[in-house]
């Protein structure tokens, strides 16, 4: 990771963390005003008085996910598909450097650079959990919720890092993994709505959020889903960037 790389990783971090503070701090101040939403919109976004599910339905469930696929797909675009467009990829290749290696060092560090956010992430609402009455929520059911906010980073990051190694064109990219975010995230919110609640299941989104860590703690099945969803993805990644002719 280059100096250029970690300072804008240190930006995001830093920016994620300073959002998701300010929005939790209004807290007290907004879950009053969850009661005059209608029904529907607070069964599918499950909102309700408490601390915890104000921020599922505000903070963790639309700001920091949104704000974590941004970096993923952002970091995932510039792991392939933006060397080879600038032509930097043919000079790395040249080194005694197989392409599978090259596509998993990528990946580690757009990993290293999830989990660095949600860290940050983490120590910044302990940080106002007292102020911002948010003591019904622990560290615990905290750091279970950022965990699954990495793993969504690191999903959506797989998944551009895959459309970059298969056509090479950061654009593409960009735009494609775009049209699945909104699919993903709209198809999770909105399945029980018309009565398929299978759907669901299809979306990064439901493993993120629906078990409610913030509530329950960590639920690991839905983490390991995640990361088996990311292992699909980064082995087809590798498999068709060796394959493809750079050319």
């Amino acid at each position: 990771m280059g100096a250029s790389h970690r300072r804008s990783l240190a930006g995001c971090a830093l920016g994620t963390a300073a959002v998701g503070m300010m929005y939790a701090s209004t807290s007290p101040s907004q879950r009053g005003n969850t009661a005059s939403l209608p029904e529907a919109m607070r069964e599918a976004l499950h909102i309700d008085a408490t601390a915890a599910g104000y921020l599922h339905a505000s903070v963790f469930g639309v700001i920091l996910p949104l704000l974590a696929m941004i970096y993923g797909v952002a970091t995932g675009s510039r792991a392939i598909a933006s060397d080879e467009e600038s032509g930097q990829l043919d000079l790395l290749l040249a080194h005694p450097l197989i392409r599978t290696r090259l596509a998993l060092q990528r990946f580690g560090a757009l990993a290293i650079g999830a989990v660095t956010i949600s860290l940050l992430v983490w120590l910044a609402l302990l940080a106002i959990r007292d102020s911002a009455q948010l003591t019904s929520i622990t560290p615990t059911e905290f750091l279970a919720q950022c965990l699954n906010l990495a793993l969504l980073a690191i999903t959506f990051g797989a998944l551009a890092l895959g459309i970059g190694a298969a056509g090479g064109r950061r654009a593409v990219v960009l735009a494609t993994s775009a049209v699945i975010g909104v699919l993903a995230y709209t198809a999770n919110t909105f399945a029980a709505q018309i009565g398929a609640d299978w759907i669901a299941y299809l979306s990064p989104f439901h493993y993120y959020i629906d078990g409610e860590p913030l509530k329950n703690g960590f639920q690991w099945a839905d983490a390991t889903a995640l990361v088996g969803i990311t292992a699909v993805i980064v082995s087809a990644s590798t498999f068709r960037f060796n394959r493809r002719d750079l050319g």
